[in-house]
């Protein structure tokens, strides 16, 4: 029996991986839950889930103990969970950086962690290696560009690769320009037209800024320089990821979108489990693949996180909070859909390149880029207001 911890329960992901223990109860037990703030659904998972833990991580948030379950509330709860010697893997399901000192945690109390919280490696992937080197603890990844890749190298050493190719659908928008994006809303950014996710990674996957971290989260997980990985437009969400090995073979791993079977993979890892209700693939309905560039002129935002993390430092941990607050302003309608990235590029150019030596350096760095991200959406916002009036 297989105990697991699940942060970020009430999310796209966190709600998936529920569904996958469901239909395995004979080997997998849930142990913990957390959530932000959604608390009337975080209840009902602990009614139905009967877990020994509950947390919510936002610190107002108070719930006297329901359910059979203890619980608590803030980042130290959640740092808690995520090192409990009662648990085998922790599902860091959590959005944004408040999952880096979490992820820090499960790495040193030497868990696995079956991460889909991209941000943690963004922010602090050096501090977070070196958790894992320290506890001995494993990251087994849940996105599913990174899942492939995984599966594709099946215990293959890091130099016999040449390149790592990633695959992005190209969002609700590809194919169109530049200039078109200014007459765009959050409505349309969140029709993706092949993945059922939740709001910050559609966005994300809308401005392909979800591919930058990704290719920042390959670097760090298989050790790759940045010149050895790219991405590609793939409209049908077929191929996941491509590795290309240094004789001249490439492997993929394919599959009908569903986030599901990354997370059974990630749960089980390195045993496969049979689930009957996972779609079979049928090469026949799922083609033709296709496969195309990505346009940096119209979606600025790869460029610019891609140039980040090879930057390194705080310049990965400035892109990734001016993406947070960014995407925050176009969701409200502060901002328009092109103006993101011109948020993004103040935080980076605010707040420089320099080291980051522990997950202190990190959070002051993620501050000091919310605040500098925070007031160029506020003057675009203001500009946009003046020239309307």
């Amino acid at each position: 029996m297989i105990r697991i911890a699940i942060l970020g329960s009430t999310g796209s992901i966190g709600r998936s991986t529920l569904e996958v223990v469901t239909r395995h109860p004979e080997r997998f037990e849930v142990v913990s839950l957390a959530a932000h703030r959604n608390v009337e659904l975080l209840s009902e998972q602990v009614q139905r889930f009967r877990p020994k833990r509950a947390v919510l991580a936002d610190e107002t948030c108070r719930v006297a103990d329901t359910g059979g379950a203890t619980w608590r509330s803030g980042m130290q709860a959640l740092i808690d969970l995520a090192s409990d010697p009662e648990v085998d893997v922790v599902v860091n399901a959590l959005v944004g950086a408040v999952g880096l000192a979490p992820t820090i945690a499960c790495l040193e109390a030497g868990h696995r962690l079956a991460l889909a919280n991209k941000e943690s490696l963004v922010a602090g992937g050096a501090l977070v290696l070196d958790a894992a080197a320290r506890g001995r603890g494993s990251i087994v990844p849940i996105d599913s560009e990174h899942s492939a890749i995984l599966q594709c190298l099946a215990g293959q050493p890091t130099t016999a690769v040449q390149r790592l190719i990633l695959t992005a659908s190209g969002g609700p928008f590809r194919g169109r320009n530049h200039e078109e994006f200014w007459h765009v809303g959050p409505d349309e950014a969140l029709k993706h037209p092949t993945w059922d996710m939740g709001v910050k990674i559609t966005i994300d996957s809308a401005t392909l800024a979800n591919k930058a971290l990704e290719v920042i989260e390959a670097h760090f997980l298989y050790g790759l320089e940045y010149n050895r990985i790219q991405a590609v437009v793939h409209p049908q969400s077929i191929v996941h990821s491509f590795v290309e090995f240094v004789d001249g073979s490439v492997l993929a791993q394919l599959g009908f979108p569903t986030m599901e079977l990354p997370i059974l993979y990630a749960l089980s890892y390195p045993e496969r489990i049979g689930d009957a209700t996972l779609r079979t693939f049928d090469p026949v309905q799922a083609s033709p693949l296709t496969f195309e560039e990505i346009d940096q002129g119209a979606f600025p935002l790869y460029g610019l996180g891609t140039a980040a993390g090879a930057a390194g430092g705080a310049a990965a941990a400035a892109f990734n909070a001016g993406n947070e607050i960014a995407v925050q302003a176009f969701i409200q309608g502060a901002i328009r859909f092109p103006e993101m990235a011109d948020v993004v590029s103040a935080a980076i150019d605010g707040t420089g390149s320099g080291d980051l030596s522990n997950i202190h350096d990190v959070i002051a760095v993620d501050g000091t880029a919310r605040v500098i991200a925070t007031e160029a959406a506020s003057r675009l916002g203001e500009a946009r207001m003046r020239t309307n009036s």
